[in-house]
């Protein structure tokens, strides 16, 4: 009985974690409350007129997903412009608990801003804009601990956690102060070194069993790829998988994306690497410059199209030993009607089309990964074992095979000499 009551009890709580898998198929699903309060249509099909439950039709058999992501600001505040800044540490929770009972891995993307962290944009959060380096450092720890101790107290344990959103050119900006200008001296190195310290610090005590992201959006550009992670091996930062951001519109071709990886597998040999973003067009708007054929957008933007782009690139992704996870971002993109009261703007690269919010095919082709990524393993493992099997072979010295030496006699196992009595 004691037995019993202990189990439920770190169950409920979120000190019990299920192990984490092989490969990770998922995507950042943090918009996926505000359209469920709207009362979003999610149909499986273009016949279809039931409504879907996302997380576990994304986990079912049509679509195979095991993990899920979601972001978290600070201190967000929505507004008339950006009506999506709304997860905050209750509603990531509240998500994350969703998502760990129904036995997926979760992924918690920790932003460290009020606001959107990207390339272009790591704002300091609003409270901590007045603080020294030192004291952002002791910030950065304190804020982690604290978000980590939360989720495990309500369920949401994190299996993954990034320390930062596309960290290529740092984090925790300050106005005037930073920003493109962040490596330009080893003291800007230093003072991210020391942050990622920090959070990583409060990782390891809360949720020693998560696995440390670091996360940038340089998967088009080996160099840079390398360059940062070299920076972070060197003054012995504390992670345990590399995550990259992949949108072909923006990151070069699959083969420089293939470049990127087979240089971070010889690099970096002990660092598994996940593609944590991507995401490809069903449907553009006429002068979006993202969508351009000359900008490596080599799939059409339709339907048909973005199937086909999840579907090179889950066979690219096959071919590296070191890739572990795949990501689609935001793939719960689903018009809203005429007020599209969710976010301001269709971006159309969601999994669900925003005019019949029917998933498109491009959901059902992410399994792709799972099932390459597997086979793959099954053939490496059987040439493993069969290696294994040849290398404990016996001969004699005359090089002849022999299943049993004679008493007495010399043979040879493994490469050395051993002795019958």
């Amino acid at each position: 009985m004691k037995k019993a009551l202990l189990l439920s009890f770190f169950c409920a709580t979120g000190f019990f974690c299920h192990a984490q898998h092989t490969f990770n198929l998922g995507g950042d699903i943090s918009m996926l409350p505000q359209y469920e309060s709207a009362k979003t249509p999610y149909y499986s099909s273009q016949t279809s007129t039931t409504n879907q439950n996302v997380i576990n039709f994304l986990k079912g058999n049509k679509c195979k997903f095991n993990s899920m992501r979601v972001r978290l600001f600070v201190n967000p505040t929505p507004t008339e412009n950006d009506p999506t800044l709304v997860q905050d540490l209750d509603y990531v929770t509240a998500l994350g608990k969703r998502i760990k009972s129904a036995k997926l891995d979760f992924m918690l993307d920790i932003h460290y801003s009020d606001t959107w962290a990207d390339p272009a944009n790591q704002t300091i959060p609003s409270a901590w804009t007045t603080q020294t380096n030192a004291a952002l450092a002791d910030s950065m720890y304190s804020y982690t601990k604290r978000v980590l101790e939360h989720m495990n107290a309500n369920g949401a344990t994190p299996d993954f956690v990034q320390i930062g959103n596309e960290i290529s050119y740092g984090m925790l900006w300050r106005e005037g102060v930073d920003g493109d200008k962040l490596y330009k001296s080893n003291n800007n190195w230093g003072r991210l070194y020391q942050f990622l310290k920090a959070g990583a610090k409060a990782v390891r005590e809360v949720t020693p069993d998560a696995k440390i992201i670091l996360h940038i959006e340089r998967a088009g550009n080996t160099d840079a790829c390398v360059n940062f992670f070299t920076n972070i091996k060197n003054n012995s930062v504390d992670y345990d998988i590399i995550g990259l951001s992949y949108y072909p519109f923006w990151h070069n071709t699959l083969a420089h994306l293939s470049s990127t990886l087979n240089t971070l597998e010889q690099r970096f040999p002990e660092k598994p690497v996940q593609i944590v973003e991507t995401a490809y067009f069903y449907s553009y708007t006429a002068g979006d410059r993202s969508f351009d054929p000359d900008n490596y957008c080599s799939w059409d933007g339709t339907p048909e199209g973005q199937k086909q782009f999840i579907e090179d690139l889950c066979t690219e992704l096959a071919q590296h030993n070191n890739v572990t996870g795949l990501y689609y971002w935001f793939p719960e993109e689903n018009g809203n009607g005429a007020t599209q009261t969710v976010q301001k703007a269709w971006l159309n690269r969601g999994l669900w089309d925003n005019e019949t919010h029917a998933a498109l095919p491009a959901l059902f082709s992410m399994q792709n990964f799972l099932t390459q990524k597997e086979a793959v393993n099954i053939q490496q493992t059987k040439a493993n074992n069969a290696t294994k099997k040849k290398g404990n072979n016996t001969y004699t010295l005359a090089g002849q095979k022999t299943a049993v030496p004679s008493s007495h006699s010399i043979f040879l196992k493994n490469g050395k000499k051993y002795m019958k009595r």
